[in-house]
């Protein structure tokens, strides 16, 4: 499979059917497990609106990159948010997933199961893996055992960013939770992560709220305060560098937070439906992607006094929603994953984006991309990831598709493989975490050779 400069080439001409391509646009304000068809049922005849969860039920099939299916078998069913819930090696016998010569190149290394809920999101840092769910919970992994965890008093979890010792949390409720990580040896503190606040704070909030000229028209009869989400924040984004946070939401707007004080600097009115994603780019631009299948290009600029982030062009028009973004920043290349299954790319070119053309991978939804070296990852409703590597002059093949999970695949952390590196010849290995509506989190080492 590759990619191809012409979108009217087809790779895959049974994946082109519009039964297959259903628009999620007016779904994204539902619950996502209600919405989303396996392809089995989908063959089946079973409508595209029927709100029956099906995500939850995992399938027993295997596969050559599968772990046995007993691993969705939880010996406990705890009470506790927190109870263990450990890592399955049983298809390698080992105690550590990376012992010499064990692992393959490319294949499933070994899976967790969350009895709490559908797994919405991931992020890894510092040797640390978050796990955000419909539970309420953020798990906390480390050397692929349970490390900690911390529970918010409301909001599923939809987004996790992390920043040095700072956790932000997008969550359901409309709410930015903030979580500090102190790894200080000390025996009496049960758990290292604690929260220290919310975004927009609680003195900004309250300041915000007494001016009546603060107040904006979210819909008829109902004025909020600007500062705030008033629906899902389903996306957030880092910008590091510029000690910027940036927040998506449905209610369709981008907010910019200053991490250094938890500033709220601007709302931007981003799209005509709901933001499902917000990514920091190259060349100091941010990228949004929403339900209303538009992915909009936006940079910060001097307006007077004040900085503000102005629309700069959209990449994207279509009907379907655009569901993810990713950015290749060394090679200035962005991706855009849509509800019709395709993965659309722009490249580079003096000093404008121009498309490169189209990816088809996949039967379902695309619904989560990650980018790493010369590879991209796109998870999909159809359960499955496909990994694509970027080769010369632009086009892109696909190297592998990774399959086991039990039901649409939702989220996807990635970071370097450590232990190897860039091996003989340069070829980098990369270790890939990808959460799924059917409770589990699944381990991947993958090459950027086939």
């Amino acid at each position: 499979m590759t990619s191809e400069k012409s979108p009217n080439t087809p790779l895959f001409p049974d994946m082109n059917s519009p039964r297959r391509r259903s628009k999620l646009g007016d779904l994204f304000h539902t619950s996502e497990p209600n919405v989303l068809l396996t392809a089995d049922q989908d063959l089946a005849g079973t409508s595209s609106n029927t709100r029956r969860s099906n995500a939850s039920v995992p399938s027993t099939s295997a596969s050559p990159n599968s772990s046995p299916a007993n691993y969705f078998m939880s010996p406990f069913h705890q009470t506790s948010p927190f109870s263990k819930s450990p890592w399955n090696f049983s298809l390698y016998h080992q105690t550590s997933p990376f012992s010499d010569g064990r692992v393959p190149a490319n294949g499933l290394i070994g899976s967790l199961v969350r009895e709490e809920g559908h797994v919405y999101s991931l992020a890894s840092s510092g040797g640390l893996l978050y796990t955000g769910s419909d539970s309420k919970n953020i798990r906390v992994w480390k050397n692929l055992s349970e490390f900690s965890g911390f529970k918010s008093s409301s909001g599923l979890v939809k987004a996790i960013v992390v920043t040095g010792e700072k956790i932000f949390t997008g969550h359901q409720d409309g709410k930015i939770r903030v979580w500090k990580y102190s790894n200080k040896n000390n025996s009496n503190k049960k758990n290292p992560h604690k929260r220290v606040g919310s975004l927009p704070t609680t003195r900004d909030f309250i300041k915000c709220s007494m001016n009546p000229g603060n107040y904006v028209e979210v819909r008829r009869h109902r004025n909020v305060p600007w500062i705030k989400h008033y629906d899902v924040v389903s996306c957030l984004s880092l910008d590091e560098d510029h000690g910027l946070l940036y927040s998506g939401s449905w209610d369709k707007t981008l907010r910019v937070w200053r991490l250094s004080d938890s500033k709220c600097l601007e709302s931007v009115n981003a799209h005509d439906d709901a933001v499902n994603t917000v990514v920091v780019g190259f060349d100091g631009l941010v990228f949004t992607g929403s339900a209303d299948g538009s992915v909009k290009v936006w940079r910060r600029e001097l307006v007077g006094k004040d900085t503000k982030h102005m629309m700069v062009y959209s990449l994207l028009n279509q009907e379907s929603a655009v569901t993810s973004v990713a950015v290749n920043a060394t090679d200035a290349v962005v991706y855009a994953g849509s509800s019709d299954g395709l993965v659309n790319f722009w490249e580079r070119r003096k000093h404008a984006l121009a498309h490169g053309g189209v990816m088809r991978g996949h039967k379902q939804a695309v619904l989560c991309l990650a980018s790493a070296g010369r590879l991209l990852f796109s998870g999909s409703a159809d359960k499955s990831i496909c990994v694509w590597r970027r080769d010369g002059g632009g086009l892109h093949s696909c190297l592998n598709v990774l399959t086991g999970h039990g039901g649409p695949v939702k989220c996807l952390a990635v970071q370097e493989y450590e232990d190897v590196g860039e091996g003989e010849g340069g070829v980098r290995e990369w270790v890939v975490y990808s959460g799924s509506l059917d409770k589990s989190v699944k381990l991947w080492r993958v090459s950027e050779q086939p």
